[in-house]
């Protein structure tokens, strides 16, 4: 398969890269889950025994049992696959129509845009996930259950509680996101400038630039963690700021920062080669027995699906509910669109 087919083939249908993107995501979080517990409660204002990874972990596994660093990995499941199928899908067609309107001239900032658009994306998807998913890894965690923690923090807090960091959660991560894609693509400009399928440069590329965006927005990700978890009373980036630095000092918006890093280094890389790889595998079975003709036709079709799903999309915002629901229409239209004739 040559360039063109591999690099430009999942731009144009929506199925190969939502499911590439679905698939990364899951594997991505669930191999590496047991660091970030470690994570959430090195960024605790209250446990002890968290001042090193080494330190934390060994704690939650001779007090709290073997199992404890994987507690509330199926919230995790939940929604790491469409949370990352709608991110990669918005990637991709964002890339893919920003290209098209600079005429590719300013590819580093087509990158960094479409990693913004797809982050907030992903975040409104995923944001009510990670409340839950935190709140099962502090130390003494009341919640027997995701379903238990989700039912009382509803009841409790009401449906705000879910989007509560939503506006930190975006201000963390579309730089992230800028970060991580702009040097992923400057990583593989350099390591594989044809741009093929190379399961070496797609994981260095991948670890560089989940190092290097992890550790620029860690202070970020511990004001995050303060609002999931409410350990003290905060509303908003504001307050959690205040009180990190009340609590901690300084020196606290870095708590966590070599696991975060250590985190998505392999988190990274893991995901991107896990996309890549079923993006080329996707795309070798959709190219075998098509003729020019049929390619075209199917490139048309699947622009104009595209087009559609975007519109449901967009109809459902970024913010509160609206977005959720957005981002299911959109894997809702996804799966009605008809397979490519072969």
């Amino acid at each position: 398969m040559n360039f063109e087919d591999y690099e430009t083939l999942p731009t144009q249908n929506s199925i190969t890269h939502m499911t590439a993107g679905a698939i990364a995501g899951v594997m991505e979080h669930c191999i590496m889950y047991p660091l970030d517990s470690v994570k959430t409660r090195m960024q605790s204002l209250r446990s002890a025994h968290n001042g090193s990874i080494a330190e934390t972990l060994r704690y939650m596994v001779q007090r709290e049992g073997l199992l404890r660093p994987i507690r509330g990995m199926s919230a995790v499941v939940a929604g790491a696959g469409p949370a990352h199928a709608c991110f990669f899908a918005t990637y991709e067609q964002s890339k893919h129509t920003l290209g098209h309107l600079t005429r590719h001239r300013h590819d580093h900032i087509t990158h960094g845009l479409s990693g913004c658009l797809a982050s907030l994306v992903h975040d409104a998807v995923s944001n009510p996930t990670e409340v839950v998913k935190q709140r099962l890894q502090m130390l003494n965690s009341p919640y027997r259950s995701v379903w238990d923690c989700a039912r009382r923090v509803y009841r409790a807090e009401g449906l705000r509680a879910f989007y509560r960091s939503y506006g930190t959660q975006v201000a963390m991560n579309v730089p992230f996101q800028a970060v991580h894609f702009v040097t992923y693509e400057w990583c593989q400009s350099r390591l594989n400038p044809v741009r093929a399928y190379e399961p070496a440069a797609h994981l260095a590329a991948g670890a560089c630039a989940g190092a290097l965006a992890a550790a620029a927005t860690t202070p970020l990700d511990v004001c995050k963690t303060a609002l999931n978890t409410q350990e003290a009373s905060a509303d908003g980036l504001a307050q959690a700021a205040a009180l990190v630095l009340r609590t901690a000092g300084a020196r606290g918006f870095f708590r966590g920062l070599h696991a975060r890093v250590l985190y998505q280094m392999p988190a990274a890389a893991i995901c991107w080669l896990t996309y890549e790889t079923f993006k080329h595998a996707l795309a070798k079975t959709e190219g075998v027995g098509e003729d020019g003709v049929a390619k075209a036709e199917r490139s048309s079709s699947s622009v104009s699906n595209m087009s559609n799903m975007s519109n449901m999309s967009n109809m459902g915002g970024v913010s509160g509910v609206g977005a959720p629901l957005g981002c299911a229409a959109l894997r809702l239209a996804a799966a009605d669109v008809p397979p490519a004739a072969t």
